[in-house]
């Protein structure tokens, strides 16, 4: 454990706009300038990076070291996360933050085993996504195995715009939201096949709005390519997006629509009827 002591030493300074929203928020009297820095600290931890440095964690988060040093000692002493005495990690405890939104969203509940349904039926890795903020984030996975370099669970966050699932959220967005999205995000190619021009992508979204699914071909990873449509409510918001994914070696992009997207609609469907019940929306 690292001395906590040392940690701690830091006297407090006051808010700044390094925070994530702070510059938007800090003239709200209700922003909680601590509260977004210990949740800047805890997003700072992912798979590829379990373990980090305090230096790490300010670079990472644009926070000062001290206001870093003591965002991990709360966290510390809260339970939420530990250390080697240089390094500091997440502990299991994190996890019933996200299991109190998993537990109270009907969203996810409805669609774990509509999910689980499809994959058996075509034996491929089925999921289901929300947008929040600028990703995608996984709410429901069934695997039947690994297909990406990296894996993916509940909570993973994929780039919206080279995605099956963030291309069909997206183009839900009304056009104001979308061109702000367009504006604001860098189109960073991932592969040689990643549509990276603003045009081109807002062109495939109203492709996408159009057929009412998407099929991207390897454009987030080569060799993989997914297929998703939308999750609607009654009044034809969509919600979420359920996907197919797959090796390219093992399926071509017409055997997805042949194959896969009727499970996929079939879903969408029983899910639009089970929210109704569940949320009358």
């Amino acid at each position: 454990m690292a001395d906590t002591q040392h940690l701690a030493k830091a006297a407090d300074e006051p808010a700044d706009k390094t925070v994530p929203g702070a510059a938007e928020e800090a003239s709200d009297p209700n922003f909680m300038t601590s509260l977004a820095r210990g949740l800047s600290v805890i997003r700072a931890f992912t798979e590829r990076e379990p373990n980090l440095t305090i230096a790490d964690i300010a670079k990472i988060t644009g926070l000062p070291r001290a206001a870093a040093r003591r965002c991990l000692l709360t966290l510390m002493q809260l339970g939420y996360a530990g250390s080697d005495g240089r390094t500091f990690h997440l502990r299991p405890k994190i996890l019933a933050l996200g299991y109190s939104f998993l537990s109270s969203a009907p969203l996810a509940t409805i669609l774990d085993p509509l999910i689980e349904q499809v994959s058996g039926a075509v034996q491929e890795s089925c999921s289901a996504a929300v947008l929040d903020e600028d990703d995608v984030v996984y709410i429901a996975r069934a695997a039947t195995k690994r297909i990406m370099s990296v894996g993916l669970n509940v909570g993973s966050r994929l780039p919206a715009y080279c995605t099956s699932m963030g291309r069909v959220l997206l183009a839900a967005l009304p056009e104001p939201e979308l061109d702000a999205y367009l504006a604001r995000v860098p189109l960073k190619p991932y592969t040689e096949r990643t549509i990276t021009a603003a045009d081109a992508l807002k062109r495939e979204l109203e492709r996408v709005r159009d057929r009412g699914f998407s099929l991207v071909d390897q454009e987030l990873e080569l060799g993989l390519r997914s297929i998703a449509v939308p999750i609607r409510t009654a009044s034809g918001g969509v919600v979420a997006a359920m996907n197919i994914s797959a090796q390219a070696a093992r399926v071509t992009c017409p055997e997805m629509e042949v194959q896969f997207l009727p499970h996929l609609t079939r879903a969408a469907e029983e899910a639009r009827v089970l929210l109704v019940r569940a949320r009358g929306v």
